[in-house]
């Protein structure tokens, strides 16, 4: 795939970029911010994606194969051609660090540009964050699930394309595994990669015996072998501990077993069993075989002796939610030299945007736990060592006065008047911040089955600008 992604974008958007210009509009200032709607499964996100947005705005500009394209289009006049040539994003955009929670209708990135900068960059920044925000939520799922045990990304195979694959198991990374199988993303990002062998390693040799002698001979120190090709307990087991007592005897300890087939909990309490007996009371039994947090969680119920998980599948393709729902939406434009809030209405209430350019704080009590988020216009004046009370802005008569808190900007620079700004980009130092982000959200607001939803709450001249433009209806 080609390093510049200039031309990654919806039509629509440089059919509006060639109507702003032929209306003398394209220079105007606009903010837009993306954000994501309720829905279920999605009661909280891990965010990530960021370092990708920001090497894609850095990159922007049109190749002369991209204009000789465009012009083939019949679209777009010379002079807008031309104009393109010289195509760089010059405005600011704040975001969400990865690895931080985030919750429905926040503002999570904030885009300050020319009009039809700010327009372009639309369809690619709702890919990048979209995506990998969705595998990192995934993930982070599956590994509380796991409670403690670690977590393999095993999803290359089954990814829908290259980069979902490896943009993914970063992803994943960020949301909790603590390895990927995917060498490239070790590569690139610094991860660790994790991996055995494959049934068809068994099939190659004359006996699952042999294969095992061989895979040992090969990987003495890290000899984890996958025990389920014929027959798991009559089979697999008994010539795994076999090689086993082999290695021991040649000062090797083995790491354990895995199984990607049958009833993973009868079998993995049986092979524990087996290897205890054995003497290998420190063999790890790996399991595999289309896992997700709620089998996991499921497997953690009847027993299981699983010692570590390996997901594929439905992580790496978010089953069961196959999109982030991210939008993203003009909330400001100048006029006369000054930003003029703007508002997308609706019948349904969840679509309504927040007017205006605004600001997302994190309110924290005075044990350090999340109590709430709060949008409010960027710029105005907020004495957060005041009693605040906030509200549902839904609901307003349901109201919380914050006395002893502390408040965190969420928001913070990745282009300033469009310079790159310097930001974290490693998947583990990242996967540490989620962490240490994680212990400040209460477990009823993460919880995947009926969360108690978390106060996302707006200020008061934000909640009552937009009463006003609901009430007025522009347009």
């Amino acid at each position: 795939m080609r390093e510049n992604l200039t031309m990654m974008t919806d039509l629509y958007q440089l059919t509006m970029m060639y109507g702003y210009y032929r209306k003398g509009l394209s220079r105007r200032r606009a903010v837009f911010y993306m954000f994501y709607r309720p829905a279920e499964g999605l009661n909280y996100a891990v965010a990530a994606g960021m370092a990708q947005l920001r090497d894609y705005v850095a990159g922007l500009r049109f190749e002369e194969e991209d204009l000789t394209y465009l012009s083939s289009l019949g679209l777009f006049d010379r002079g807008f051609l031309d104009s393109l040539r010289d195509f760089r994003f010059t405005g600011s955009i704040d975001a969400v660090r990865e690895g931080d929670f985030i919750f429905p209708g926040e503002p999570i990135v904030r885009v300050d540009a020319e009009l039809s900068q700010a327009q372009l960059v639309e369809t690619a920044l709702l890919t990048l964050v979209g995506h990998q925000t969705l595998i990192a939520t995934k993930a982070n799922r599956i590994v509380r699930a796991a409670q403690g045990d670690p977590v393999m990304e095993f999803g290359l195979r089954r990814a829908q394309g290259p980069d979902a694959g490896t943009l993914g198991a970063r992803a994943a990374v960020i949301g909790g595994c603590g390895s990927t199988s995917n060498v490239l993303t070790g590569q690139l990002f610094g991860v660790p990669v994790s991996g055995t062998h494959a049934h068809s390693w068994v099939m190659s040799f004359d006996s699952e015996l042999e294969a095992f002698r061989a895979y040992a001979d090969c990987f003495p120190d890290k000899t984890l072998l996958l025990v389920d090709t014929y027959d798991t307990l009559r089979s697999g087991l008994p010539n795994a501990i076999r090689v086993f007592r082999e290695q021991r005897q040649k000062g090797y300890e083995p790491l354990g077993i895995r199984m990607d087939s049958g009833d993973l909990a009868y079998l993995s309490r049986r092979a524990r069993e087996m290897l205890d007996e054995a003497g290998f009371p420190k063999a790890r039994i790996c399991a595999s075989n289309d896992l997700d947090e709620y089998l996991i969680r499921d497997l953690k119920l009847q027993g299981a002796k699983i010692d570590l998980w390996g997901v594929g599948t439905r992580l790496i393709t978010s089953q069961g939610r196959s999109a982030l729902g991210g939008v993203y939406k003009l909330c400001a434009l100048e006029e006369d030299g000054r930003l003029v809030p703007r508002i997308k209405l609706s019948d349904t209430l969840e679509k309504v945007t927040l007017p205006g350019k605004n600001s997302l704080y994190r309110l924290y009590d005075r044990d350090g736990m999340a109590t709430a988020d709060l949008i409010a216009p960027h710029g105005e004046r907020i004495d957060f060592s005041a009693p605040l009370t906030i509200f549902d802005p839904q609901e307003p008569w349901k109201r919380m006065t914050l006395t002893e808190y502390t408040a965190r900007p969420m928001l913070a620079p990745l282009f300033v008047n469009g310079e790159k700004q310097p930001i974290e980009e490693s998947p583990l130092a990242l996967s540490a911040y989620r962490a240490s982000q994680e212990k400040t959200i209460w477990e009823e607001h993460l919880r995947p089955l009926n969360p108690h939803p978390y106060k996302v709450d707006l200020s008061d001249s934000l909640w009552a600008l937009r009463r006003d433009f609901m009430e007025k209806r522009p347009g």
